[in-house]
């Protein structure tokens, strides 16, 4: 086989970035370990920065998202048990639209086979030589393949077999906690996201559709999901997520686990024909939503870097791809870092460091200024600067 990009991973920032080369005139093969039916059910993130709809749209892949996702013109920070609303919109222009990952991933996968393009699941045993470059796999019906390409884009998570190629430095932070995030067939309690600082620990209140909520509990990171029934988790929601005037919605619990937090950024995020992108290069706790943003903000650089050279013969984009990406990702490492740091209960903390989150959670809803500093970093830096 042979191809000009060789795609590693069909989440969003592997099926965005083909999606994208294909509108550029560019050739790609998309290999994924996993069945389709595991990619388009796996939820994950569900807020979109507003760059990114903007993206999408500009792409041809947003009809659905326009038609069934939710805009959010601000969030909510709960803290002294009542709500101080961040006005997204008023203050910056733009918004945030609550649409899932697995959406998007269909969305895409839709127009890729729409298209005709090559998309294969279920392949295993992938081998990459970034030199060459040369991919070699193993297809779903069991028969060794060998892929030449110009470029192999590593877009298969942090677990995955491209990052592992790229000598790198790699920073890593761990957090000393974890989410415990459930999927709830309950209609959403509240019109925005809640954000809450408890003396209990964070909570949040989010949604997915108008039927489907979706709800964390900060927990320890060695919790056993085993030891949450579905009601003490309701129990423990209606404690930290109490406010005068809110009602709790509950129903049957769809999904549940812990997730523990990590903020990890890889430099450089390539090594020779091999660019990573997405969480194979970097992750973010989730606090400040920048997860499936980011790598989406990855593949429109390096999208444009590669049709720069594969077109036109240009080589600058492709040499600027990591100072590009990394701007974007340190900024997204900071804000998701302060929102983390600001709204959970770290173990240990004594009476001056919750009074120091206080402060700062006080600061930012009466001050316009740093309420608009939070508000421009959630609904998303442009693509173009």
């Amino acid at each position: 086989m042979r191809t000009q990009v060789a795609i590693v991973g069909a989440g969003p920032a592997g099926l965005m970035l083909a999606h994208l080369l294909r509108l550029g005139g560019i050739d790609s093969v998309v290999l994924e370990r996993r069945s389709r039916d595991y990619v388009e059910r796996r939820v994950r993130a569900g807020v979109l920065e507003h760059p990114t709809v903007e993206l999408l749209r500009e792409a041809g892949v947003a009809d659905r998202l326009d038609r069934e996702g939710m805009p959010h013109h601000g969030i909510s920070l709960r803290f002294d048990g009542a709500d101080h609303r961040i006005a997204l919109s008023d203050l910056t222009g733009r918004s945030i639209t609550v649409y899932g990952q697995q959406e998007v991933v269909k969305d895409l996968i839709a127009a890729r086979v729409a298209a005709g393009e090559p998309l294969l699941f279920e392949v295993s045993d992938v081998m990459l030589d970034p030199a060459t470059p040369l991919v070699t796999f193993t297809d779903a019906g069991g028969t060794r393949q060998e892929l030449e390409c110009d470029f192999i884009a590593g877009c298969d998570g942090s677990h995955g077999v491209c990052a592992p190629h790229v000598k790198a430095t790699v920073h890593a932070h761990d957090y000393p906690f974890a989410w415990l995030g459930v999927l709830a067939q309950a209609p959403p309690s509240h019109s925005e996201l809640i954000y809450t600082h408890h003396e209990r620990g964070f909570a949040l209140h989010s949604m997915r559709t108008p039927e489907i909520t979706r709800l964390y509990l900060q927990v320890a990171p060695d919790e056993r999901i085993d030891d949450w029934s579905d009601d003490r988790i309701w129990d423990e929601l209606g404690r930290r997520l109490a406010a005068d005037g809110f009602t709790l919605a509950t129903g049957p619990i769809l999904e549940k686990g812990i997730t523990t937090m990590r903020s990890v950024v890889t430099e450089p995020m390539r090594q020779d024909h091999l660019f990573l992108a997405g969480d194979a290069a970097h992750i973010v706790p989730p606090t400040g939503a920048k997860g499936m943003n980011l790598a989406i903000a990855d593949v429109w650089v390096l999208a444009e870097a590669l049709g720069a050279y594969l077109r036109e013969g240009r080589s600058d984009l492709l040499d600027a791809y990591d100072e590009t990406c990394l701007r974007r990702v340190w900024r997204a490492e900071h804000f998701s870092w302060w929102m983390t740091s600001m709204l959970h209960q770290a173990p240990g903390a004594d009476d001056f460091q919750r009074k120091l989150q206080l402060a700062q959670l006080r600061y930012v809803a009466s001050s316009e200024a740093a309420a608009t500093s939070l508000a421009e970093n959630y609904v998303g830096l442009p693509l173009r600067r």
